[in-house]
């Protein structure tokens, strides 16, 4: 297996190492970079690498070509908002590289390579008192919170279904019975006659149907003056 061999260009282990010591030793802003002082210099140092035969790492030459076209964007027209954020990004990484260098150099300082001894943990007592105070509004609604989430998994209660299974069914059947007793009574009765007495909307409704069902068989009849009779 050919092994990648990697090698220092003029002691600058990345195209950020170099493009900070460019502006270091140009005194060029690192947060406002001048793309065309840096670019020149950049290239510059390419070059003289080249004369000198030294073999140019491909990230380098990355790195050039990404600062062409930078340069690039910052002439053409109506593309400021693309150059300043290529600008940023070029001057966060640079700060991130350097932050990181010199986290670098203070731990070659304290040498830490060698064996480290350290103290053990010690035990903590912890004290599980809750030692704060609270107004008792607040508590009774952290309660009220706590016990309405276990409320909402359970079933609903049976008061909840007592209005609807509590009130009496009334029988459509009862109501035929009703309608024809009337009927034979009294010979003939307005319609209105019927619904005046029946309590709640189950009764109306069994009422109705059960008229309806009385002129489906053809035992009772509804003439035009809203009356009804028994069919002849």
């Amino acid at each position: 297996m050919d092994a990648k061999l990697t090698f220092k260009v003029q002691e600058y282990d990345a195209p950020l190492d170099l493009i900070l010591n460019l502006l270091s030793k140009h005194k060029l802003n690192i947060f406002d970079i001048d793309l065309t002082s840096l670019l020149e210099q950049y290239m510059s140092a390419i070059s003289l690498w080249r004369e000198k035969n030294l073999d140019v790492a491909s990230e380098f030459l990355e790195m050039a070509s990404r600062l062409v076209h930078m340069k690039t964007i910052s002439l053409l027209p109506r593309h400021e908002e693309e150059s300043e954020r290529l600008r940023q990004e070029l001057s966060g990484q640079l700060i991130e590289y350097r932050l990181c260098k010199v986290a670098a150099e203070q731990l070659g300082l304290n040498n830490l390579s060698g064996d480290i001894f350290v103290r053990r943990p010690m035990p903590v007592e912890i004290d599980e008192t809750y030692v704060m105070t609270h107004p008792a509004g607040i508590l009774f609604s952290a309660l009220t919170d706590a016990l309405g989430k276990n409320a909402r998994r359970m079933p609903p209660p049976r008061e909840s279904f007592e209005p609807l299974v509590s009130k009496p069914v009334v029988s459509v059947t009862s109501k035929i019975f009703s309608v024809l007793r009337l009927l034979r009574r009294d010979g003939k009765i307005k319609m209105d006659r019927l619904f005046t007495a029946q309590t709640g909307k189950s009764g109306m409704v069994a009422t109705f149907l059960a008229v309806l069902e009385l002129v489906k068989s053809k035992k009772i009849v509804i003439t035009g003056k809203n009356t009804v009779a028994i069919k002849k």
